[in-house]
Order: structure tokens, then C-alpha cells, then sequence
């Protein structure tokens, strides 16, 4: 009794093996394996028994173990432009649910919209041999990607394309969005609107500009140069964006921003000019109901993208094949007050 008592305990000091558990439980190896695994073929009562061991060990599963015979490390990457942007919050919070409902590990970086930094971390998730990848992309090329897709990891992007390569994308409306917003300005008397936007090299800020100009062009509005402006989200650009546009000789009466991190700088600048300047932002904030007046803005709805994107991935890695997919998910435009400022009666 007492040896059998012996051979139950680890013996590796505090890392337990399978055959500890199996000991303890009186089973058989292939049967705490299916329970860790959760596998099917184990009666109720062998599950009990040899959880009670499991918990009673401490047992953790040796996932290193399990890369090297089953060449799969349960895991996958997220790699986003700045973990930082409330924007990102709820799509990393959707993909790590979906991941976690497929017993997966999430593990995700910043690429600081630097396709260098981008490349490097994608590179290193692969190094660390994860299932699949969901990326943001920094960079307009991919191609570096191909031998990881070819070597069976799933890829998806979201927010914005791959670049040079064929890949599932889910995306935001960007374009839609801008020119349902621009029209809603029009719509209340607005003829000379801004446009502040981020580099015109990232996708979203493109597709938005894009949208923006549809628009007045669907109202037979021209744009003056001084009304459009893109570049850096630093508040200070967008500072001297905001000025230049209100001290031009036809200065705008409304101002569409391109994305949350610009809306903010918008807002700072305009609570105290008179006569009041219509805003419409690109992305909700939060409290943006409490100011005075509400922002209205173009929300996407970053969980669904999240999730959408996820889905695909452990579709892909479920075994789908079909050829890749672009799924555009649709805005929406969220009247609050700012946005329904009419322009000074004289103009």
C-alpha cells in the first residue's frame, strides 16, 4: 500500500506527469489522455476519478510536449496597429473570446503603424509556430507571408487588406460610412466642409477621404485644397489642420474627422469658436452622448469585426478551403447634435 502510495506521487518535484495522474486515478495512460484532451470514450465516473487526480496533482498539460507530436500549439496572433486606441479594445476582446471558446491562446503586439515592426512580429509569431494569424496590417506588401500560409498557417486581416497577396479580409464600410456622414452635413446646409484625415497611405483613411468627396461631388459641391487635410493623428497637426480651415478666407462651417484619435483634437478645438462648427467624427468615443453638444458620429462596430475575423480564422483552421474572402460589414451614422448645427444664417 504504501509503495503503491509512492508510485502516485510526481516525480519530477512539482510538475506531475500523465502517468502521476493515471497512477492515482488507477486508468490507464490513453484514458487521462482523453480526459485532458477531451476526447470521447471515457465513462463518467473514470472522468471524475481522474479529475480528482488532476486537481489533486496539480497537473498541467506539457503543450511543448504536444507541439512536437501534434504540430499545432493551440494559439494564435493578433497583431494591431496600437494596443493603445480604444478602437482596438473591443476587436481584440471578440477575437480573444472566439479563441477562447476554441480552447486557443491569444497572443498579440503592437506594430505602431510600422510595416517593419509589422513584418517582425508577425515573423516571430510564426517562429513560435502559432495556428493562425489575425493582422492589421501596417505595410502594403505581404508577400512575406506566402511560405507561412503555404506552411498551413490560417491568416485573416481585418480592418484593412493584405497588401500584394490573396488573403480573407474583414473590413468597415469606410467608404460608406464617410459619404453618409458628408451627405448628412450637406443634408443640414453645409457647403464648405473640412476633411481631416490620417496618412493617406492607410487604406481606412483613403476609402474615407473617397467617401467624402462622393459625397460633395453627389451635391455639385466643389472641395478648395485648403479644406482637405491628411497626415499624422498627432494633436498638433491636427491642431494646425483645424486653424487653417477656420481662418481661410471661405473658412468651413463643418469639419468631418477621419478617425476617434483626430475627433478628439476636433472637439478640443471647437467648444469655445463661435459661431459654432459642425462636427461629424469617424469611429464613436466613449461619453461622446455627455458633450455639449452629443458628438455625432460613424460607428463601426469594432466587436463584430473582432468576431467575424476570428470566425473565419478557426473556419480556416477547421479545414475550410474555399477561396479567399473580402466581408465588408456595414456603419452606422449616430445623430447626437453636433453633427445638426446648421451654418450661420448668412451663409
Amino acid at each position: 500500500m504504501a509503495d503503491t502510495a509512492r508510485r502516485s506521487q510526481p516525480r519530477y518535484g512539482n510538475r506531475p506527469t500523465m502517468k502521476d495522474v493515471a497512477a492515482r486515478a488507477g486508468v490507464g495512460l490513453k484514458t487521462v489522455s482523453r480526459v485532458v484532451n477531451g476526447e470521447p470514450g471515457v465513462t463518467p465516473d473514470t472522468e471524475r476519478r481522474v479529475q480528482e487526480a488532476i486537481d489533486a496533482l496539480g497537473f498541467r498539460r506539457n503543450d511543448s510536449a504536444r507541439v512536437l507530436r501534434k504540430g499545432s500549439t493551440a494559439s494564435v496572433g493578433l497583431v494591431l496597429e496600437d494596443l493603445a486606441d480604444p478602437f482596438y479594445g473591443p476587436l481584440a476582446r471578440a477575437v480573444e473570446e472566439v479563441a477562447r471558446a476554441h480552447g486557443a491562446l491569444l497572443i498579440n503586439g503592437s506594430s505602431a503603424e510600422d510595416p517593419s515592426r509589422e513584418q517582425e512580429l508577425v515573423l516571430a509569431l510564426c517562429a513560435r509556430r502559432v495556428d493562425g494569424l489575425i493582422v492589421i496590417p501596417a505595410g502594403h506588401d505581404h508577400r512575406y507571408l506566402e511560405p507561412e500560409i503555404a506552411a498551413g498557417v490560417a491568416t485573416v486581416f481585418v480592418d484593412r487588406p493584405a497588401g500584394r497577396i490573396n488573403a480573407d479580409a474583414v473590413l468597415s464600410d469606410s467608404y460608406g460610412g464617410a459619404r453618409s456622414g458628408t451627405a448628412h452635413l450637406i443634408a443640414h446646409g453645409h457647403r464648405r466642409i473640412g476633411f481631416i484625415g490620417d496618412h493617406p497611405m492607410i487604406h481606412t483613411a483613403s476609402e474615407r477621404l473617397r467617401g467624402f468627396r462622393t459625397a460633395m461631388a453627389d451635391a455639385g459641391l466643389d472641395i478648395h485644397d485648403d479644406w482637405v487635410s491628411l497626415g499624422t493623428t498627432e494633436a498638433q497637426r491636427v491642431e494646425e489642420a483645424v486653424v487653417a480651415m477656420l481662418g481661410a478666407p471661405d473658412p468651413v462651417t463643418a469639419i468631418f474627422a477621419g478617425n476617434n484619435r483626430v475627433t478628439v483634437t476636433v472637439v478640443r478645438m471647437l467648444a469655445a469658436h463661435e459661431p459654432p462648427v459642425a462636427l461629424i467624427g469617424f469611429d464613436d468615443l466613449e461619453l461622446a452622448d455627455l458633450l455639449k453638444p452629443g458628438l455625432t458620429v460613424v460607428a463601426q462596430d469594432a466587436t463584430t469585426l473582432g468576431r467575424t475575423a476570428a470566425e473565419r480564422l478557426f473556419s480556416r483552421l477547421d479545414g475550410a478551403a474555399d477561396a479567399p474572402s473580402r466581408v465588408v460589414l456595414p456603419t452606422r451614422l449616430i445623430p447626437r447634435g453636433s453633427g445638426e448645427i446648421r451654418p450661420p444664417a448668412w451663409e
